[in-house]
């Protein structure tokens, strides 16, 4: 297994809509939320994602939120990290164009 891996990310999101869809996306996988953080064991592979909100962006009365979304895995070998990266992603994917 590799080293452990860091990913960071900023994302317009508030700490309710990032709670609601990561217990939708890990539904029926063992994992537990622990404050600010999400934490999913499997064997000996560990990621832990934590959120840490930002201030808002503003464009005059418009607020965006901002959240700093560290993703870090323990265990994970290069493809299992970007597998799961691509499975984070898909997941706060919105639409538009």
């Amino acid at each position: 297994m590799g080293d452990p891996v860091t990913i960071e990310k900023e994302m317009g999101i508030t700490r309710d809509e990032f709670l609601r869809v990561m217990a939708r996306a890990l539904d029926g996988s063992p994992h537990r939320f622990e404050g600010e953080e999400v934490r999913v064991e499997d064997g000996d592979r560990r990621l832990r994602i934590s959120f840490h909100p930002q201030p808002d962006r503003r464009i005059g009365l418009f607020a965006i939120p901002v959240a700093q979304v560290r993703l870090a895995f323990e265990g994970y070998d290069e493809t299992e990290v970007a597998e799961t990266v691509d499975w984070f992603d898909q997941r706060f994917q919105r639409g538009g164009g």
